[in-house]
């Protein structure tokens, strides 16, 4: 792990981020022994640590120095882009627009006569265009996402390019397998919902840190995290719980 995936995965620890806890119930329907909730970066502070995570892989990845435009889809991805673009200033001397979609177009002030989907309307033609969230799980919202900077640039009569989609947390699952009824089938695997996106878009999608590697480095590490309520260094009866839950929904 980079240095900056490392510190993540603390973070997330730190936070409370990520939990591990008995009952959990994914909204697909499945169980779960532990959860994200990225919200909980939520201090001027941890915001910052956040966007600097995204900066870190944005660089590393080469990716930083390939794009004009950190996108984050509304409302968490927002302040992801926005904290992203100052960590890449502060620490890499790199500066980039940040931008973020409205849930409806605004019809009054200066939205009355561009009609734009886009807050900052930074979008230009032959831009190039980073998007950023905070998890990835159908990836049907990043499919909406696209349609809608499509419809802008048609709009628009010009041309945006999607260079990559950066997520903070791969959970590295699949996706949840229904019956005819609608009710979830537990214990069987479905599809790799990433790769899935990659194959129909073209668009890759590169994450901070991938869910394996982090819950490894947190019990390597013995780093205190959020335990049935309790902070305490993670035990192996909760590994061997998540390992296993791993080996049953996880990507191969």
């Amino acid at each position: 792990m980079n240095d900056y995936q490392k510190r993540f995965a603390a973070c997330l620890a730190e936070t409370g981020a990520i939990f591990f806890d008995q009952g959990l119930v994914l909204k697909d329907g499945r169980p779960s022994p532990y959860f994200v909730n990225m919200a909980m970066f939520k201090t001027g502070r941890l915001s910052l640590e956040l966007g600097s995570f995204f900066a870190g892989m944005m660089v590393s990845q080469g990716i930083a120095n390939r794009v004009d435009i950190v996108l984050g889809p509304s409302y968490k991805g927002s302040a992801i882009a926005l904290s992203a673009a100052i960590a890449l200033w502060q620490e890499h001397q790199m500066d980039l627009a940040f931008e973020y979609d409205r849930k409806e177009a605004k019809t009054h002030g200066e939205g009355s006569v561009s009609r734009s989907m886009f807050v900052n309307r930074s979008l230009f033609d032959g831009c190039r265009i980073f998007i950023v969230d905070d998890v990835a799980t159908s990836m049907g919202t990043k499919f909406e996402l696209l349609d809608k900077i499509a419809s802008e640039a048609r709009m628009a009569g010009q041309s945006f390019h999607v260079a990559g989609i950066g997520i903070g947390l791969d959970r590295e699952q699949t996706t949840a397998v229904y019956d005819a009824n609608g009710r979830v089938i537990l214990g069987q695997r479905g599809e790799n919902a990433i790769e899935d996106f990659v194959s129909r878009s073209g668009i890759p999608v590169f994450s901070v840190a991938r869910i394996r590697e982090v819950v490894d480095y947190i019990y390597k590490e013995r780093i205190p995290v959020m335990i049935e309520g309790r902070r305490l260094p993670m035990d192996e009866k909760t590994k061997a719980e998540f390992d296993a839950y791993v080996r049953v929904y996880g990507v191969v």
